[in-house]
């Protein structure tokens, strides 16, 4: 759900996620594997993410598998979007995994694997039947570190095929998962519901590298989050706010790093007659520096939270008006109405 420091890099699989149906399947973590099925997929991995590191298209592609390699531009993208990121890094080998999957039907099925104790899982939604190794490495040493996951097929003679790709930020506005983590709890404790749940949000971004992998710790932070989803926070509902007799809809509230700093990012559909106003570039910003105010005065805790607030007004996926203030010259307005209870914080 957030914008803070998204990017995320397309995900490029063969192998889907999120599964209804488990066949006899096993796993194998690090610990557990013989040193030469061990030292097989490090070295196998470690070839790939230079590859990656290098931006060798061509070698990359001669080491993917070939139902991939056959539509290649989409990690074309993705890899020359990462280079400038991890050319100079340092890569280290945080996980591996080996994923038995051979005794599955022919055709593409539904697979969970779970791993080691406590308990790591995987849930692909369409894995074919084959032998399959995760590799889960660190880009570090460089101002904006990686998590990169690397999706390995098993093939002959012994040798492991690039079939999947993911990489995400291990930091954002200067902080790690755990730091935000921790910052959420505090959030919460101080009853500061809104700031807590974007900081869990932001702790789940960091600290899983894959949307179809779980653990015990991720699952603990979704139920911390859980309880401190706040009731009028805008998802399936707006939010309306109401200052000085004119409303605002608020669609979403998300966070931003675009400037660095960890933003609140605030999309609002305007009123016709609102958008027809922000023509006109003092009564734009006041829409939206009220927009602002008004969430201040209803959140107070988002102004020790974060940076500053973007405020964008929008029709559809059209942007009509843009804004981003730091918190300090927001002024403050008289209390706002909302249309939904602000009991659940703050």
């Amino acid at each position: 759900m957030s914008r803070k420091m998204l990017y995320q890099i397309p995900c490029i699989l063969l192998i889907f996620i999120c599964s209804e149906i488990a066949f006899a399947v096993t796993c194998a973590t690090q610990a557990q594997m013989t040193d030469a099925q061990r030292n097989a997929i490090e070295n196998s991995a470690r070839s790939l993410s230079a590859e990656i590191q290098t931006a060798n298209l061509q070698a990359l592609q001669q080491n993917t598998l070939p139902s991939l390699a056959a539509n290649f531009s989409g990690i074309t993208g993705a890899i020359e979007h990462l280079k400038p990121l991890v050319a100079p890094a340092t890569i280290t080998v945080n996980n591996l995994y080996l994923l038995d999957a051979s005794a599955n039907p022919p055709a593409a099925t539904p697979t969970d694997f779970y791993c080691g104790s406590p308990v790591v899982s995987f849930n692909f939604r369409s894995l074919p039947r084959g032998t399959y190794a995760l590799a889960i490495l660190h880009a570090t040493g460089v101002p904006q570190p990686q998590q990169i996951s690397l999706v390995m097929a098993q093939a002959p003679p012994n040798r492991w095929l690039l079939a999947g790709f993911f990489a995400k930020p291990m930091m954002s506005a200067g902080h790690d998962g755990l730091w935000y983590w921790k910052a959420a709890r505090a959030y919460s404790q101080s009853k500061m519901n809104w700031a807590a749940w974007l900081y869990y949000q932001t702790a789940s971004d960091l600290l899983n590298p894959l949307s179809f992998l779980s653990s015990p710790n991720l699952q603990e932070l979704h139920r911390e989050a859980d309880q401190a989803r706040p009731s009028n926070f805008p998802a399936a509902h707006p939010l309306v706010l109401t200052v000085q007799g004119v409303s605002y809809t608020v669609d979403a509230v998300a966070t931003t790093t675009a400037f660095g700093a960890l933003d609140l990012d605030v999309r609002y559909t305007p009123s016709a007659a609102q958008a027809a106003q922000l023509a006109n570039p003092p009564i734009a910003r006041q829409q939206v520096t009220q927009i602002m105010s008004a969430l201040i005065e209803l959140h107070p805790g988002l102004r020790q939270a974060f940076h500053g607030i973007w405020v964008h007004a929008q029709q559809g996926s059209t942007s009509l008006f843009a804004l981003e203030l730091p918190m300090e010259t927001i002024a403050a307005t008289p209390p706002p109405q909302a249309a939904e209870s602000a009991s659940s914080g703050e």
